[in-house]
């Protein structure tokens, strides 16, 4: 009797097989199944294409704290900060305002940022409420040409005089502090709001003016910004009740 089994029937008994859940069937020679399992893992490695990898992010912060820290003089902090490309800042600035006065001086002026005169010179308090603060050193004796040494917070021209960002001060301040670090102050005296902000922590000038507080180890008082006291003439009385404590400290530290 012939076994061989006609085409339709081969085909019914297949499907039959692929029904009860059949998905391989038996070669002729035997598979080594070792040798299929060490060479797979091979095989995908070399079917996967390369995915690039992805760039890690920066910390603009942490860059600046880096920067800073590197910095062992007040010639090498600029240069610092003259490299640092994270703040999209000094894309719209002229200059790369640093500081002015006397590196050294018993006291420190922290301004906030420049404005359209400190951007065109590249010095901190050059406008009309530079010529006002020269005025209100002058009256107990002091002078950025002598004993007065000046920054501010941001050292490049926020666009159309805003104020500084949160993220643009946290992103400068340890320039900032290397800056106070470097310079050794007795004195620090913060011009306005953004100054106590970036320093301090706190805003409100008009509470805080006039109080004594601490900052990286140092006494630091808070006053109004020149700017400020050539919109606000009243607020001057105050302001010279301010100067006459800085004159006060220096004076018992002596």
């Amino acid at each position: 009797m012939d076994s061989a089994l006609d085409w339709h029937t081969a085909r019914a008994l297949l499907e039959w097989q692929m029904e009860l859940g059949v998905t391989e069937t038996i070669c002729d020679a035997p598979i080594n199944r070792y040798e299929l399992q060490a060479a797979a893992p091979k095989a995908k490695r070399q079917a996967e294409p390369d995915i690039p990898h992805k760039p890690k992010e920066v910390d603009p912060v942490e860059e600046a704290r880096k920067a800073a820290r590197s910095a062992g003089s007040l010639v090498a902090l600029r240069e610092a900060m003259a490299g640092f490309e994270h703040c999209d800042l000094k894309k719209g600035a002229r200059n790369l305002v640093f500081a002015d006065g006397q590196a050294g001086a018993r006291v420190m002026i922290i301004g906030e940022a420049p404005g359209r005169d400190e951007d065109r010179e590249g010095r901190p308090f050059v406008g009309r409420a530079g010529q006002l603060l020269d005025k209100m050193l002058a009256a107990i004796d002091l002078s950025r040409d002598s004993n007065v040494y000046i920054t501010n917070v941001l050292p490049w021209r926020p666009p159309q005089n805003r104020d500084p960002l949160p993220v643009e001060i946290a992103m400068l301040k340890p320039f900032l502090q290397r800056h106070v670090e470097l310079a050794q102050p007795e004195v620090v005296i913060l011009m306005g709001n953004i100054s106590c902000q970036a320093v301090l922590g706190r805003k409100g000038i008009t509470r805080l003016r006039g109080n004594w507080d601490e900052a990286w180890g140092l006494p630091v008082l808070p006053m109004f910004h020149p700017a400020y006291l050539l919109r606000q003439a009243a607020a001057k009385r105050l302001a010279w009740a301010d100067l006459l404590e800085v004159r006060a400290r220096l004076g018992a530290a002596q």
